[in-house]
């Protein structure tokens, strides 16, 4: 199994920033995408942006430059810089990977256990 273990929420200002870690652990064999959605209250769960591990990002449009992802493929961590927060922007953020835990198994989709974001106006 793999466990994830996510930090760096909290409550900030419009027009902050914030940095979420997300680290991964446990029966990896390997990480093939790492990334952040979020889901506000009485709204889908939504992609915020995906980072491959050859380094190709993929973003929503409404966090365009404003949020940049990375990652550490030796430390197995994704990191999700968010400048210039909105409070669109509050919401429960989740990290996501998809990862073999063995070389002969599929890759599978694993979640975090969210951390929160709250942006006032």
């Amino acid at each position: 199994q793999v466990q994830l273990v996510e930090s760096g929420g909290g409550l900030v200002q419009a027009g902050g920033s914030l940095r979420l870690p997300c680290a991964a652990s446990g029966s990896i064999f390997r990480l093939n995408v790492m990334g952040w959605y979020r889901q506000a209250p009485g709204n889908e769960r939504e992609l915020v942006a995906t980072i491959t591990s050859g380094g190709s990002t993929n973003y929503a449009d409404s966090v365009k430059g404003r949020f940049t992802i990375s990652g550490d493929n030796a430390k197995n961590t994704v990191y999700l810089q968010m400048n210039n927060l909105k409070p669109e922007d509050t919401a429960v953020y989740y990290c996501m990977v998809v990862a073999k835990p063995k070389a002969w198994t599929t890759a599978v989709a694993y979640w975090g256990q969210g951390t929160q974001v709250t942006v006032s106006s």
